[in-house]
Order: structure tokens, then C-alpha cells, then sequence
């Protein structure tokens, strides 16, 4: 029993002896008897010996400074007693009657040196004072430090820092520098606790989804408000914040925030803690509810300069994202949303009432945005117009679709019977159209009134696109653009242009009514002398125009019902009423792109913007003639300008494909080469070569039949047969000679050329049908004549020039070049040429 409570005693001894600790009531009232000596005293001992140690180390340790202190010690204490027999012998000397003047003066000195040495030690003395001093304050912060008592601990290290600083000693004294790192260490150290504090207060438990704020606590002396005081000590007041934001955002508004999840959590306050708890709807109202819930927690619990640094790093995150991610999908792009838009503008509103009320800052932003609302939903219908246009595009042309081309025309007598030459009609004016049916005369109508013309329509801003800069192609391309140009043509009728030259004659037409309307005309004005004709015509466009077309219309409705009733986008009207603009520059933009992975695709995209010219044209004729529209919604309709730039834009999709064929016809025939000088004639390379012209312009003509109206088809493929033509008839007219086998091997070739007749017969027509290419290749009978002339002797030329119409498609010189060419030079050659030149228009003479 003893032996068990030896031990206590003994070390309730050595407490007691070292720090003065009174022992427990359970060993204090032990009775001592004289075994439990022998073991305490055992415990003294050792303690001692432990103590001894101690100070044997911290002497060994400290052994220099201390002899160094000791050495100065010794020193100063024998200045002190130099100077005090100084003074004596000062003072002896002063008593005595007869003082020289030598003595005056070494007494002069050292009562100099004596004051130098005075201020020395007085120097001494405060800075050892001030070094004290910075050491107990020292101890002081250490002993704040352990009671976590932050506050003061910062008050007294700065204290500690001034007392340092007013040290007239130098900081490279050893001294100052222990004392330098030991204040450092020190506030390494309570930074240390102020963690440990801070921690306490605000906690971010990622794991359970919850962050808790305390104001204060009760096992912690510092406060929330005090813990501003120590983050500005340590300028930690915005790293802190971007901590607390990190975790809150990564804990509570992310999850809250991101729509890639299923299930959204709601923020929720339970039991002093923001945490996730249950399911949220994903409606921007309820998102803001949320985030309210927790910046309403915070406001209540950090201090106010705590939120001022907590706005500046939270919003520039937290307020892109809301409206990239919820304010911005939920902009409607058609007015028929807009009651649930106004929900989402009346919620943001209310949130940053509520941000303000919180005194947080910042959301700049998100104010502007509301603000900026009729801006904000006009970008949006902007980015959903083009960029439906750019998927629909992407898309593919889609299914073809079949559009009839009606107009009515009005004509005059001379008209009507060029038109309808075979058709048996009465010369009077009693009636001249009564038998008149626009079926059988569709296909000579086409070649009437759609015949080429070498016109300049003026400048049709090919030349800004590149097109048609090669060789000749300019010319044909002036050709192509006054063919393709119709729409221009069909609203603004001149003298020079025919008006049905745009649109032709539809072989498959309903003529019941147009006979029924004339006969009726015919008993109401016996005698005409004009007369309203309706021309029809079908082509197939793509599935793009209707889109568009829907898109356009769509917008306008918008714009003409944000006009004058009070809606909260009316500001946007005018932006909405500019749209249709920006969608058809999409368009011509982005179409060639797209529309030329087809084949004919320029063709379609011809056809394409013709119709939604077309359209656009109608639209604008009767939204000025609504009623229902204010004078506002009309005037503000500007399509004019789009309608041209279509119809320019279709001219250059048609020259740009005509462009196109003629350079691949002209490199099959030899590009710039004489297609006649590259080999022998007669060869199979060179048949080939034609062969294979012949092939493409029947390829492309089938293609193009499936896309083209009848009458642009004519003059499309026509200009096409027209380039072979000119390009045979250019190469014969550079060869240096023609003998009788190359005559005839040449005429061969035109042969083959010539069978293109048949892509320009009526349907059904028989063998003795006349075709109508020479209506739509202006050099097309230039090259049959050639063919005739290098067939024929002297005298069927000259039969050929005199009589037949060989003067109509040839010049004299051209005439006289050939005969030089097939003929040999002698007297008949020569007088037959002189008669030719002696009648260079014999058509005019007969």
C-alpha cells in the first residue's frame, strides 16, 4: 500500500517545488509515514539533477554572449572607476592655490571625455532599457498567444514592432536580429491560432454540403468582428473571401446552378447551417429564392467590410453564369413566350432589389441587363434567325418542289400574230386572238420573245464577285445576265425589253380559262387592238426559300405587334423590322457554299432567290395594303433593297454556272489551242474531243431540265451549244489552209455538233419539226452556213452569198477568207470574189 503511493507524493513534491502547484486533496490528505521519505526525497533529487542539467546546457549554450557580457561588464566597471579618480584628482586639483596653465587644459579634457563618456553609457542604458522592453512585450504576446487571446496578441506584436524600431541601435546588431525573428516567429505563431479560430467560426464541410458561420463562439474569445481587425493585420481580408467564395460555390451554388444534372438541390438555413437539402425546380425564380436563402445567411453574420470583399470576388462569377446559363436560354425568340419572359424579368428585378437590400454589390451587371432587356431579346431573335438559316443550310437543298410562274401580259395585234404565225386568225380586227391557244404556240412564244440580245442591261456587279474575267467571257456573260436578270425585267418593262423574254411559255398550261376570258373580251369589244395575255411557266426551287420566306414573315408579324400596345419590348421594333435584312445577307452568304455540294446547285440557287425576290416583293405590296397594320408598321418595312440585291444575287449564281460550263466546253475543244491544229483531222482523238463536248452539254441539259424553267433552260443551254459553235468557227477561220479531205473532215465534225438540234425540238415533234437553236445560239446557222460552204465549189458559194441568206451570219472579208482558204488562187477564184465584194449586202438589194 505504501509503495503505491510513493510515487505521487514524490512528484506532487517536485510540482510544488518547481511551480508551485498545490497537489490534489486525495494525495495532500495521505498520511506520510517515514517510508514514503526515502522516495520523495529520490524524486527531489532527480529533479535537481534534471534542473542542474538544464542550466548546465542553457550555460553552455549561452556561454559566449555571456562572457562577452562579463568582458564588457569588467570594462565599463573599470571605466567607471578611471573616471572616478579622475574627478578626484579634478577636484584636488581644483583646491590647489597655484594651478598652472597645463593642468587647466588636461583638466579641460577630461571633463570632456567624462560627459562624451556620460551620453555613451546613458545611450548604453536606454537602448538596453528599450531592449527589455521588447522583450517582455515579447513575452507578453507569447503568453496572449497561448490564451488565444488574438486581439491583444496583435497589439502587443505591433507594439512590440514600434518599441523595436525606436532601438538606437543598429539592425544588424545580433541583439536586434534575435529579437526581429523571434517577433516573427511569434506572429507566424498566433497566425497560426487565428487559423485555428477562424476555422472555428466559419466552417465548409464539403462532404455534408453545408458551410456554417458563427458570429461568435463560446470556447473562443474572438469574435467575427474582432477577426476583421485580424485580417487586416495580416491583409487576408480578400484571400479569405476568395476561400469562403471557393467553397461556397463549390458546396452550395454550383450544384444549385448547373443544368447539366437532373435533379437540382435546394438551398435551404436548418439548425444555424446553409446546406443542400431536398429538389428544386429549374425556374429562375426559385433559383433566385435560393441564392437569396444564402446571402441572406451571410449578410447576418459577417460583418459588413467581411461582405463588401466577399461582393467584389463572388459576383463577376456568380452573376455571368446566371445569365448565361438561366437568363439567357429563357429569352424567347417569338412574342408568344413573352408572358413567361416578363416572369423572369419581374424575378430578376426583385433579386437585385434584394442583393441591395443585403448591402452586397457588384451585380452591375445583371442590373444593365434588365435594363437592356428589348436590346437583349432583339440579339437573341438575330442569333436564332441566322443561325437557323445556317442550319437549314447545312441540311442540304432537300426535296425539289415545282412553282408555276403565272403573268399576264398585254400585247398588241403585230404581236399576237408574230407569235402565233402558223395559227389561222382573221388579218382584221374582228377578233384576230379567237383561235388563239396558248399551248400550241407556247414553244414559238419562247423563241419570240426570249431571243438573246446583245444589249447592255449596265453594270449588274459581276465584276466585284471575279466573275467572267477569263478570255471571252465577257460577252457571254453580259448574254447570261440579261437572260437571267428577269425579275428586274418583269417589274420595271421597257420598249427594249420584251416582258415575256423573262418568263416564256408553259407547254403544259390550262387554256380553258384564257379562251373563256378572250371570247367574253371579244363580245365586249368587237374590235381590239391589244389584248391581256397570261403566260405560264413551272421551275423547281429547293426546300430553302420556304423557310426563309416563313422566318421573314414571322419577324415582321413580331415587329408590327410590338407597335403601339404598350409591350415592354416595343423599344425593339425598329431592330426586329431591320432583321429580315441581316437574314437575307446570311443567306446570300452562306447559300454558295452549300447549295454548290449539289449538282446545278448555282442553277438552284438561281431559281431559289428569284423565287424569294419574287415573294418577297408580293409580301411587301400586301403588307402596305393591310389594314390591320398602323402607319408606323408599314412605313418601317424596307425590302426594296433586298429584293434587288436578290435578284443581282441570282444573276450572279446563273452567270457564275454559265461561266463555269463554257470554261469546261472550251478546255474538252482545246482550251486557247486551235482544236483543229492539235492533230490530224479525222483522227479519233480529235471525234473525241467533240464527243465528249457534245456528252457535257447533254449531261448538263438534263440536269438543268429538272431545275430550270423552259424558257431559262433555252438560253442556258443555248449559250452553251452557242459556245461550241463560236469555238469551231473561230478555229476554221485560223487555219492557214483547208483541202478538200479536211473540208470534208470538218464537216463531218459539224455533223456530229448539229445533232444538238434535238435538245431543242418541241416534245413528241416529228422528223420534219424545225428547232429552235438558232433562237437561242446566235452563231448556231454561222455554223451551219460554214459547214455548207466548205461542202460547196465556187458557184454554190457564191449562189450561197447571192441568193441564200450566207450574207446574214457572214461578213465579206470573213467570205473571202474562206474561198481563200479551200480554193486555189486563179481567175475564176478571183472574179467570183470580186462579184461577192462587189455586193456586200445582197439581202438589202433584193
Amino acid at each position: 500500500m505504501a509503495s503505491v503511493k510513493t510515487g505521487p507524493i514524490g512528484r506532487a513534491l517536485v510540482e510544488f517545488s518547481l511551480h508551485g502547484v498545490f497537489p490534489e486533496e486525495d494525495i495532500s490528505s495521505t498520511l506520510i509515514e517515514v517510508g514514503h521519505l526515502a522516495p520523495a526525497l529520490e524524486s527531489l533529487a532527480a529533479a535537481k539533477s534534471k534542473l542542474e542539467a538544464d542550466i548546465h546546457i542553457i550555460n553552455e549554450e549561452t556561454a559566449s554572449d555571456v562572457s562577452q557580457w562579463i568582458a564588457n561588464t569588467k570594462s565599463l566597471e573599470d571605466d567607471i572607476n578611471r573616471t572616478r579618480s579622475w574627478a578626484n584628482e579634478i577636484i584636488r586639483r581644483s583646491e590647489a592655490p597655484d594651478v598652472s596653465g597645463k593642468t587647466i587644459l588636461e583638466a579641460e579634457d577630461k571633463a570632456d571625455f567624462l560627459r562624451r563618456e556620460s551620453a555613451y553609457n546613458n545611450q548604453v542604458y536606454n537602448a538596453l532599457t528599450n531592449i527589455k522592453r521588447v522583450n517582455q512585450l515579447l513575452d507578453q504576446v507569447e503568453l496572449a498567444r497561448d490564451e488565444r487571446r488574438i486581439l491583444q496578441s496583435l497589439h502587443l506584436l505591433e507594439e512590440s514592432w514600434t518599441a523595436l524600431d525606436s532601438v538606437p541601435v543598429s539592425k544588424s546588431c545580433r541583439v536586434m536580429r534575435l529579437l526581429d525573428i523571434r517577433a516573427f516567429e511569434l506572429k507566424s505563431a498566433v497566425h497560426d491560432v487565428f487559423d485555428h479560430v477562424w476555422s472555428s467560426l466559419v466552417r465548409i464541410d464539403a462532404s455534408a454540403r453545408q458551410i456554417s458561420v458563427f458570429s461568435s463562439r463560446e470556447d473562443e474569445e474572438m469574435s467575427l468582428a474582432d477577426a476583421v481587425i485580424g485580417l487586416k493585420a495580416y491583409k487576408e481580408v480578400d484571400k479569405r473571401m476568395a476561400v469562403l467564395w471557393q467553397g461556397l460555390d463549390e458546396v452550395l451554388i454550383r450544384p444549385r446552378t448547373s443544368l447539366e444534372s437532373n435533379d437540382l438541390p435546394a438551398i435551404r438555413v436548418e439548425n444555424s447551417m446553409l446546406l443542400l437539402i431536398g429538389k428544386a425546380d429549374r425556374t429562375v425564380a426559385s433559383l433566385f429564392r435560393d441564392i437569396e436563402t444564402a446571402l441572406e445567411y451571410l449578410s447576418q453574420r459577417l460583418p459588413a467590410e467581411l461582405i463588401y470583399s466577399l461582393s467584389g470576388i463572388m459576383m463577376p462569377d456568380l452573376i455571368p453564369n446566371i445569365i448565361t446559363c438561366w437568363l439567357e436560354p429563357g429569352i424567347p425568340t417569338s412574342l408568344k413566350d413573352m408572358d413567361g419572359f416578363q416572369d423572369i424579368i419581374d424575378a430578376t428585378k426583385a433579386f437585385c432589389t434584394r442583393l441591395e437590400a443585403l448591402n452586397f454589390s457588384g451585380f452591375e451587371e445583371l442590373q444593365e441587363w434588365v435594363q437592356n432587356v428589348p436590346r437583349v431579346w432583339l440579339a437573341k431573335c438575330r442569333e436564332t434567325a441566322l443561325d437557323s438559316i445556317r442550319s437549314k443550310l447545312s441540311q442540304g437543298l432537300g426535296d425539289a418542289k415545282e412553282i408555276e410562274r403565272v403573268e399576264t401580259q398585254t400585247v398588241s395585234q403585230e404581236e399576237g400574230l408574230r407569235l402565233a404565225p402558223e395559227t389561222t386568225v382573221p388579218v382584221n380586227n374582228d377578233g384576230w386572238d379567237a383561235a388563239w391557244d396558248d399551248g400550241e404556240v407556247a414553244a414559238d412564244t419562247e423563241a419570240q420573245l426570249n431571243r438573246p440580245t446583245n444589249e447592255d442591261d449596265g453594270d449588274d456587279g459581276t465584276d466585284a464577285w471575279g466573275w467572267g474575267d477569263d478570255g471571252n467571257d465577257g460577252i457571254d456573260n453580259k448574254a447570261d445576265i440579261a437572260a437571267a436578270d428577269v425579275s428586274s425585267k418583269r417589274d420595271n418593262p421597257t420598249e427594249e425589253d420584251d416582258a415575256a423574254a423573262a418568263w416564256g411559255w408553259g407547254d403544259e398550261e390550262d387554256t380553258t380559262d384564257a379562251k373563256g376570258t378572250m371570247t367574253a373580251d371579244k363580245e365586249v369589244q368587237p374590235t381590239p387592238s391589244t389584248r391581256e395575255l397570261t403566260l405560264k411557266e413551272t421551275y423547281n426551287i429547293s426546300s430553302m426559300p420556304e423557310p426563309v420566306i416563313a422566318l421573314i414573315l414571322a419577324i415582321l408579324e413580331d415587329g408590327a405587334s410590338l407597335i403601339g400596345d404598350g409591350n415592354p419590348m416595343a423599344a425593339a421594333a425598329a431592330g426586329l423590322f431591320s432583321l429580315p435584312t441581316l437574314v437575307l445577307a446570311m443567306f446570300r452568304a452562306v447559300s454558295p457554299h452549300y447549295y454548290a455540294l449539289n449538282a446545278g446547285g448555282n442553277m438552284f440557287l438561281y431559281n431559289d432567290a428569284t423565287y424569294l425576290s419574287e415573294q418577297l416583293s408580293e409580301a411587301t405590296n400586301n403588307w402596305k395594303a393591310r389594314d390591320d397594320l398602323v402607319p408606323r408598321a408599314k412605313s418601317m418595312l424596307r425590302l426594296d433593297n433586298d429584293v434587288k440585291a436578290l435578284q443581282l444575287f441570282a444573276t450572279r449564281a446563273y452567270s457564275s454556272e454559265m461561266t463555269t460550263c463554257r470554261t469546261v466546253l472550251r478546255d474538252l475543244l482545246g482550251g486557247s489551242q486551235n482544236l483543229l491544229q492539235q492533230d490530224e483531222l479525222g483522227s479519233s482523238g480529235l471525234q473525241s474531243q467533240v464527243d465528249n463536248a457534245i456528252s457535257y452539254v447533254r449531261t448538263t441539259a438534263a440536269a438543268w431540265s429538272k431545275i430550270l424553267a423552259k424558257s431559262a433552260w433555252s438560253q442556258a443551254v443555248g449559250s452553251l451549244v452557242d459556245t461550241i459553235a463560236s469555238k469551231v468557227v473561230s478555229d476554221v477561220m485560223d487555219l492557214a489552209g483547208i483541202g478538200q479531205d479536211d473540208a470534208y473532215n470538218i464537216a463531218n465534225l459539224i455533223a456530229r455538233i448539229t445533232e444538238l438540234d434535238d435538245l431543242f425540238l418541241p416534245p413528241g415533234a416529228d422528223k420534219n419539226a424545225i428547232p429552235s437553236t438558232s433562237e437561242y445560239a446566235s452563231s448556231w446557222l454561222r455554223l451551219k452556213y460554214l459547214s455548207e460552204v466548205l461542202q460547196s465549189n465556187l458557184q454554190d458559194v457564191k449562189f450561197l452569198w447571192m441568193e441564200s441568206e450566207l450574207s446574214l451570219y457572214f461578213t465579206v472579208d470573213e467570205v473571202v477568207d474562206l474561198i481563200g482558204l479551200s480554193f486555189v488562187d486563179n481567175a475564176r477564184t478571183r472574179e467570183v470574189v470580186r462579184e461577192i465584194q462587189g455586193r456586200p449586202h445582197p439581202r438589202d438589194c433584193a
